[in-house]
């Protein structure tokens, strides 16, 4: 998975008095994301007002102005994302805004751990982007030789944390097409075998986590955990890595339930206008 360096942002003040905030644009947004989770089919005023819960007149007002400026289109009774918000997409960062909001937190676990922390997101070519990292005061550099050295380069997901995540998203069809059913060993404790893989991954999807021990890296311990929006989409993947003999299989709960915690608080900084109505 294609991960170029990340680096380091300074924290910067994301929260302002909801006061301040104007709700249209607020309720527009939401829409335009309603909107979003429909690239094919788009959807009508009614069902975009009843997704967000506003009023239908509300809703209408907003898609109106809204296509007036060429962010949606209106296809008989459908409404779908416009050609202006793709021209604008094109010139925007994708991952700086997220970067910066998610810095301050991701440093708060390093410190609590004194261990690494990442961010990573999901990119276009089935991969991950490593987009923020914080690592505790006694890590120089990056927690491990290999991962140093794999920066910019491609992880193999199947021996890593956040790769078995990201695979567990997938339907099996897509693992089969991706993944060979040899799969390459990078320690004597690396899943080589695709069927053994697909029965770590369905527990991953129940448990709502993927480790790796010994996996990638001799005595090297990883945890991911997925970070989703309002519809459940996958949008971010949490990582805390640590060695054996500072990060034992001891703290993994703890980890796990910190980690848990920072999801619950990163959700709320990415999408934290969804409360305001």
């Amino acid at each position: 998975m294609s991960e170029p360096k990340a680096t380091t942002l300074i924290a910067v003040k994301t929260s302002e008095p909801a006061e301040i905030a104007n709700k249209s644009v607020t309720k527009a947004v939401r829409l335009l994301r309603e909107l979003a989770s429909r690239p094919k089919t788009g959807a009508t005023v009614s069902t975009l007002a009843k997704a967000i819960g506003i009023s239908r007149p509300t809703a209408f007002r907003l898609l109106y102005s809204l296509e007036r400026t060429g962010m949606v289109d209106r296809i008989d009774n459908n409404y779908i994302l416009g050609s202006e918000m793709s021209r604008l997409g094109r010139h925007a960062d994708p991952y700086a805004g997220l970067a910066a909001r998610a810095q301050p937190l991701l440093r708060e676990l390093a410190d609590q751990f004194n261990e690494t922390v990442t961010l990573s997101v999901p990119n276009a070519k089935d991969g991950l982007d490593l987009i923020a990292e914080a690592a505790g005061s006694h890590v120089v550099g990056t927690t491990s030789r290999i991962s140093h050295h794999m920066i910019g380069k491609q992880y193999p997901l199947h021996a890593s944390s956040s790769g078995k995540v990201l695979l567990a998203e997938w339907p099996i069809k897509k693992i089969a097409g991706r993944l060979p059913e040899k799969l390459d060993a990078y320690t004597a404790h690396t899943i080589t075998d695709r069927a053994a893989l697909l029965a770590e991954l369905d527990q991953i999807r129940e448990n709502g986590y993927g480790l790796i021990d010994n996996e990638f890296e001799e005595e090297l311990i990883s945890l991911s955990r997925p970070v989703r929006d309002s519809s459940g989409n996958l949008v971010a993947i949490l990582t805390l890595n640590g060695p054996r003999y500072r990060f034992g299989p001891d703290r993994i709960p703890e980890g796990l339930q910190q980690m848990q915690q920072l999801v619950d608080r990163l959700a709320e900084v990415f999408w934290r206008d969804s409360a305001i109505a």
